[in-house]
């Protein structure tokens, strides 16, 4: 289970940090990614980060401004959004995959239940 949190309004320029909480002992071994979706536009992929944080990836359009990382002790991922633009602004959701990658399945993946984050102009 994820516990997506974090979210809130915010000023253009300014700063957020998401974090997701996972229940479970297995939760290291799973990829963890960040998805948004904007008010009325398709769901869109954020940054996505390995295990044990080793590896990350980020899209085109937040790469210099976000950062995903975890702590594994915690079992939490984090999303520092900095320099956040009106169009970073949409619900932002986790998921965690053994197999998914840039892609999560909400058939097959777990999910949080999203945080909403709005960035004014």
């Amino acid at each position: 289970q994820l516990q997506a949190s974090g979210g809130g309004l915010v000023q253009a320029g300014g700063s957020l940090r998401l974090s997701c909480a996972a229940s479970g002992r297995t939760f290291k071994t799973y990829n963890v990614g960040w998805i948004r979706q904007a008010p009325g536009k398709e769901r869109e992929f954020v940054a996505v980060i390995s295990p044990y944080g080793s590896m990350t990836y980020h899209t085109d359009s937040v790469k210099g401004r976000f950062i995903i990382s975890r702590d594994n002790s915690k079992n939490t991922v984090y999303l520092q959004m900095n320099s956040l633009k009106p169009e970073d602004t949409g619900t932002y959701y986790c998921a965690a995959s053994t197999t998914g990658w840039r892609t999560f399945s909400r058939e097959s993946d777990y999910w949080g239940q999203g945080t909403l984050v709005t960035v004014s102009s």
